[in-house]
């Protein structure tokens, strides 16, 4: 610890932030750099903290330090607070429009993207970046200021807005072949069509986009959102909607943050325009 908390008795900021880091980087020298420390003087000071908190935050091993289990409370404590700290110092970029991140799945993304404008406004008053995942991302964490997500958020400090009912259907090129297109992505969607292609899958590719460059390209048909499909006029819906696949979208963000001006434009148009 520093000598000031020393002095004071109570833990300084500035000692936490460098727990921080060394939690986040997993070691002492990449982490010095973060707080311009170096690594020994960083090492010294985690014993320190250590013995003020009268818990042990780290395994020292030989490739890093791993976190013990009241390393990780203490990370997940001061994660959201280091944080709002970045955001409130960070200095404003001059001249620009504010930025929004938006996440959403790969069909999702690509038809928020078909329709940047009427997110972005006309003229635009936001900066869009979007983050195609079918992973979760953080918000909680600032990962990303806006997602659609299939279900209703069930983390702390969360808000959600139903955006309604989201289906699936089979869809294929006019006269193109039966057989399956299928992506590596884990989603229901793409175990749903692999169970059901077998051995009559043709194609099987590492993303969903190329399942729909090929799909597009008459090589077979594949498992597509009916806002997707029914758009693409190249393309013939081959089923019913899938029952078993059919779930509700919710617009997601954090409940501080929605307030913000250009968070609360983006959520507001993400609405209007939903797929």
């Amino acid at each position: 610890m520093s000598e000031e908390s020393v002095k004071s008795g109570r833990l300084r900021w500035d000692d936490l932030a460098a727990f921080l880091a060394v939690a986040r980087a997993g070691g002492l020298a990449a982490a010095a750099k973060d707080v311009a420390s170096s690594a020994p003087t960083l090492g010294r000071r985690m014993r320190a903290l250590e013995r003020a908190l009268g818990r042990e935050l780290f395994v020292r091993r030989t490739h890093g330090y791993d976190l013990t289990d009241a390393g990780i409370a203490l990370k997940r404590e001061i994660e959201d607070v280091a944080d709002r700290i970045d955001r409130a110092a960070a200095i404003p970029e001059t001249g620009g429009q504010p930025l929004v991140t938006i996440s959403a799945g790969t069909w999702t993304s690509l038809a928020l993207a078909r329709r940047w404008r009427d997110i972005a406004g006309d003229p635009p008053d936001v900066r869009l970046r979007f983050v195609s995942s079918e992973d979760v991302l953080s918000i909680t964490r600032r990962e990303v200021s806006v997602a659609i997500r299939n279900k209703r958020p069930t983390e702390p400090g969360l808000a959600g807005r139903r955006l309604g009912r989201n289906d699936f259907a089979v869809y294929g090129l006019e006269g193109a072949a039966r057989a399956w297109i299928v992506h590596s992505v884990d989603t229901p969607s793409s175990r749903w069509a692999k169970a059901r292609a077998g051995k009559n899958s043709c194609t099987e590719v590492s993303h969903p986009r190329l399942a729909l460059d090929l799909a597009l390209a008459g090589a077979g048909q594949l498992v597509l959102p009916t806002f997707l499909g029914d758009k693409e006029s190249k393309l013939e819906r081959r089923s019913d909607p899938i029952v078993e696949l059919s779930h509700d979208a919710w617009l997601v963000a954090h409940d501080d943050d929605r307030h913000l001006p250009e968070i609360r434009r983006v959520i507001d148009r993400l609405y209007l325009f939903r797929p």
